[in-house]
């Protein structure tokens, strides 16, 4: 399988834009914790090889092992990074979809440089997001600003259901990151939600239905 390049990127700094920035997330799926955006920023004509960044990938497709080792080189040769986080509540208030579209704007936002141009993982473009952008299906196996992005999203968000665990035993979160496993969704009926969990979320309704040792933080 071929890895993710800069041939998107060179196309658009060729073109005058010398601020390409590279959006992705981590965390629709699980069940509990936040959804997770970032936004990366590389130098024009950026060597990834010689910047130590010749194995970015699809995050998901990464041990974790790695994604914590080109985590601090992604910080130390990006013109800038940036995180959205999006809370649970949030996500049952307006939906996974919409929380994970607001989380990349977020990330966007928290960027300490403006991007002229935003390469964006998926079908949607926020409509918040009002610098010129192009939404690509499985873009972080196509573009490496996003694979960059998306490992600075899956650590940071694997760094918080880790923290999350230590606060709430049992679920498993240190292991599944709060993803619909087995061990997870075991753990809600005989423990419970948690102020963490996503009530919309159809396997959390039926712990929260059955009643047995809810103790969310209302």
């Amino acid at each position: 399988m071929p890895h993710p390049d800069l041939h998107l990127e060179s196309a658009l700094w060729a073109d005058d834009y010398s601020m390409v920035c590279g959006v992705d997330e981590a965390g629709r799926g699980p069940l509990a914790g936040p959804v997770v955006a970032a936004a990366v920023v590389f130098p024009p004509h950026i060597d990834l090889k010689v910047a130590g960044l010749d194995g970015l990938n699809d995050s998901k497709k990464l041990t974790s092992l790695k994604r914590k080792k080109l985590l601090p080189i992604i910080h130390d040769k990006a013109i800038c990074v940036g995180v959205g986080i999006v809370s649970p509540r949030q996500i049952d208030k307006i939906n996974i979809r919409m929380a994970s579209l607001l989380a990349m704007v977020m990330a966007v936002d928290n960027l300490t440089n403006l991007p002229d141009y935003v390469l964006i993982d998926g079908r949607d473009i926020p409509d918040d997001l009002t610098i010129a952008s192009r939404a690509i299906i499985g873009g972080d196996a196509t573009s490496s600003t996003i694979a960059a992005a998306s490992v600075v999203a899956k650590v940071n968000r694997d760094n918080i259901m880790a923290e999350l665990a230590t606060q709430f035993p049992g679920y498993g979160w240190e292991r599944n990151q709060g993803y619909p496993t087995k061990e997870h969704r075991e753990a809600l009926l005989s423990l419970g939600a948690t102020q963490y969990h996503r009530y919309s979320f159809a396997p959390v309704k039926l712990a929260m239905a059955a009643g047995k040792g809810d103790h969310r933080d209302e």
